[in-house]
């Protein structure tokens, strides 16, 4: 067992004692530091009505008395359970702690309580066998809908294998739908994944993803703001969104309805200045209305292939091949050859004279190319002048030919 110092101590009983993002305690922890804080809490000193009470019914139900040192106890507690299921706990104090998980201190809305606490956390539950900090250097969320499409399944699975060909991190909820096809398109592409959970680590939530979150455990990186044994609960979900958003260069949208949390993700990423991303889809679908809706607000980014997304949140340099349609057969030739070539006809022949006077070029510019046109095979040469041909070489042929 590490040893722990008064402050990690600290910090871990305030994350059992408070739900995460709380922004009333985490801004006594940045005024009078965590130690304090946690004694604020216990004493219910200085601190607000509801805050305190919260934190008395956790100490309650934990069966810690106020006369114990609670930090210790809780800590303790916390370590060993830890330890028990192959998990570990990291506080802003361990060098494996991500620095972006600190700018959540800037993310907080007016409105609702769940809208002003966003707080970071205070510290993380990890299993998996990656270091968290070093995993999120370059990494990207894509997140979406629960009851995904063919469509939206296809996307996420794409892209999760493509990011991850590309030396990317993604990261996501561990849901159903979206999340997990994304998480199993990283684990083929045979890249680090990570999934934040909304509850317990210990819990493998939806049961229906269990095999898929182990595999993570395994390979990837398991993290949650919970301790163990913790439920998932609605408001929980929309909680740890702001982690994903924080923890990552970017966020993806694949799919979403209206309503879905995934838009909360993304609405984090804005607040927080990391890239915002978002696949459209068909308008009558309504799993794509959300991404629609998102994609009129300011600075979002219309993606469509994993390049696209490199593009955005990769290094310097690193930018999308752009979108060219097939090569027909004309495409190898200039501009005043293009327009000789449309003024030939079909199945008439005509003369040169006759073709430059219908192209508005000169009869030697005509006289020039039309042999050229010939031997590409787009024009056939005959006794009465020339002739659109039936069957003009490939575009590739042609190049060689030239």
């Amino acid at each position: 067992m590490k040893k722990l110092s008064e402050e990690q101590k600290a910090r871990m009983a305030l994350a059992v004692l408070v739900e995460p993002g709380c922004r009333e305690l985490g801004q006594l922890v940045r005024t009078v530091g965590p130690v304090e804080a946690l004694e604020c809490l216990v004493q219910e000193r200085g601190i607000s009505v509801a805050l305190a009470g919260a934190a008395r019914a956790r100490l309650y139900l934990a069966g810690v008395r106020k006369s114990q040192d609670v930090g210790t106890q809780l800590a303790q507690r916390m370590t060993e359970r830890a330890e028990h299921i192959g998990a570990r706990i990291i506080t802003a104090a361990d060098d494996e702690w991500p620095p972006a998980l600190d700018d959540l201190v800037k993310a907080s809305r007016t409105g609702s309580a769940l809208r002003r606490d966003t707080d970071p956390p205070l510290c993380v539950w990890l299993r998996g066998p990656l270091r968290f900090a070093e995993t999120l250097e370059r990494s990207v969320s894509v997140v979406g809908a629960r009851a995904v499409t063919g469509y939206g399944a296809y996307v996420a699975s794409e892209f999760g294998y493509g990011l991850a060909e590309e030396g990317f991190t993604v990261v996501s909820g561990a849901a159903l739908g979206v999340d997990v096809t994304a998480h199993r398109g990283a684990l083929a592409g045979g890249g680090p994944t990570v999934a934040v959970m909304a509850c317990g680590i210990d819990k493998s939530y939806p049961a229906a993803n269990a095999g898929v979150i182990e595999q993570i455990a395994t390979e990837g990186l398991l993290v949650t703001e919970w301790p163990p044994g913790t439920e998932p609960h609605k408001t929980r979900f929309l909680t740890r969104n702001r982690v994903i958003a924080a923890a990552t260069l970017g966020t993806v949208i694949v799919e979403a309805g209206s309503r879905s949390g995934a838009r909360s993700t993304l609405g984090y990423a804005r607040l927080l200045g990391r890239k915002t991303m978002v696949v459209p889809g068909p308008i009558n679908s309504a799993m794509s209305i959300g991404c629609h809706m998102e994609l009129r607000e300011p600075g979002t980014t219309l993606v469509t292939r994993v390049e696209e997304i490199v593009e955005e949140i990769g290094n310097i340099g690193e930018l999308a091949e752009p979108i060219v349609g097939g090569l027909r057969p004309e495409d190898v030739l200039d501009s005043l050859q293009a327009r000789i070539l449309d003024a030939v006809r079909p199945r008439k022949a005509a003369t040169a004279e006759y073709i430059a006077a219908v192209a508005g070029v000169s009869g030697r510019d005509a006289r020039r190319n039309l042999p050229l046109l010939v031997e590409l095979g787009f024009v056939v040469s005959t006794a009465d002048g020339y002739r659109l041909s039936s069957t003009p070489k490939a575009a590739i042929s042609a190049e060689e030919g030239r």
